[in-house]
């Protein structure tokens, strides 16, 4: 690759399912290649939502500046539109200052946003529509999601109920399937895509293991905390880890079950993000650190 673009024009994404380490590893990265993180991960933009989200601690970020993390409160909108706009410009930002940045998640439609430039139909929240739609289940809002979108229904979060809702609202205000409205635009970044590949048993016990481990750092005192500020049926406590506890507060379930659930539901997201990470055949799969620099080196000559 030439190298008259760089540092101005270089992007580095680090993708892959839940679970499997991209924070960690896009920290280490950003230390050696100059770097700086940009969060593709549509939860941990909430405040408040910590340890559900699996969000880094000052500590982790070992100085590495991060951004678009704890930008909106939990009952605040969020639309794919904003996500990119604000990226792009942090994007740049970084760029013109010299340094590498690191677009890393496993939002899927986020990072295809910036690495496709999707020309992301602009269509407004209807408050009438959607308090209808949120008074369906996620199970019925999917069913008629795949009617009118099938590609959509196959890759989105079943348990966002957030997103659930938007892309049947623009099916339905736009007459069109949302999936065929994202129009790639022309480049704006020179990128590099990196998916952290790991067996199905190895990324099951990291999940397992995750979630015992959100328990301990007060994952339950979080939940608890939220529910004093906020309505349970915000699409913000929509989404795994926390759906899963408010049952147990609610004496729903037990703690056992909460944690089994958390760990099946995690594992079921995982599955569709990788479904839709491997349809995107530009991604270098690695299993370790030293291939994902090999990538790098070679990208930044």
């Amino acid at each position: 690759m030439s190298t008259k673009t760089y540092p101005h024009n270089k992007l580095i994404v680090i993708l892959g399912p839940t679970a499997s380490g991209k924070s960690e590893l896009s920290i280490e990265l950003a230390k050696k290649f100059n770097g700086e993180v940009v969060s593709a991960d549509s939860r941990q933009i909430y405040q408040e939502m910590n340890i559900g989200t699996a969000k880094v601690t000052k500590r982790e970020m070992n100085n590495i500046s991060h951004y678009l993390i704890d930008i909106i409160k939990p009952d605040q909108e969020f639309t794919l539109a904003q996500f990119k706009q604000k990226a792009i410009r942090i994007i740049k930002d970084i760029q013109k200052r010299g340094k590498i940045p690191f677009l890393v998640g496993g939002t899927g439609l986020y990072i295809q946003s910036i690495v496709d430039n999707l020309d992301i139909p602009d269509v407004k929240p209807n408050k009438k529509l959607r308090d209808g739609l949120e008074k369906l289940s996620n199970q019925e809002l999917l069913s008629q999601l795949k009617k009118l979108d099938p590609d959509t229904a196959n890759s989105i979060d079943f348990h966002n109920k957030r997103r659930l809702i938007r892309a049947l609202e623009v099916c339905l205000i736009t007459k069109k399937p949302f999936s065929k409205q994202k129009k790639k635009g022309k480049k704006l970044f020179d990128t590099l895509q990196i998916g952290i590949s790991l067996d199905k048993k190895t990324l099951e016990q990291r999940i397992s293991q995750r979630a015992d481990k959100m328990i301990k750092k007060g994952l339950i005192k979080e939940v608890g905390n939220l529910l004093i500020r906020y309505k349970t049926s915000l699409p913000s406590l929509n989404s795994i880890g926390y759906t899963e506890i408010i049952q147990y507060l609610e004496n729903k379930i037990s703690l056992d079950q909460a944690k089994s659930l958390i760990n099946q539901h995690s594992l079921q997201y995982a599955k569709r993000q990788i479904t839709w990470f491997k349809r995107d055949k530009r991604i270098h799969w690695i299993q370790n650190e030293n291939q994902a620099e090999k990538l790098i080196k070679n990208f930044l000559k």
